[in-house]
């Protein structure tokens, strides 16, 4: 998914550092507004994912402080593991999704 976002900001570089018909940039709109509301989704959902990974570290520490044992703390460590991958990965998202809404505004601008 980083790949393709990436690419496609690349694609919205290039498409604004060039001059285009009103119709090329209705096109790039309605593609933008789609690109948009599928990564929006994208977002949501991560956004479930990295609060219940948030939710499943905080209680298995919580177990691990009152019960102890080696299992606990095995578990509390992958949560915390994947709860960072998730987080770094919804920081990248939310920070494109937000490079889109620039790039749409700038296409009703024009």
């Amino acid at each position: 998914m980083t790949k393709q976002i990436r690419a496609y900001l690349a694609v919205l570089e290039e498409f604004f550092s060039a001059e285009h018909s009103e119709e090329e940039l209705l096109k790039m709109r309605a593609e933008l507004l789609q690109r948009i509301a599928f990564y929006q989704h994208e977002r949501l959902i991560h956004l479930i994912v990295t609060m219940s990974f948030g939710v499943f570290f905080m209680l298995s520490l919580i177990m691990y402080f009152t019960q102890g044992g080696i299992g606990l703390l095995l578990l509390t460590v992958i949560f915390l593991v994947m709860l960072a991958a998730y987080i770094k990965h919804y920081y990248f998202l939310e920070n494109s999704v937000q490079k889109m809404y620039l790039y749409y505004y700038k296409v009703e601008k024009l």
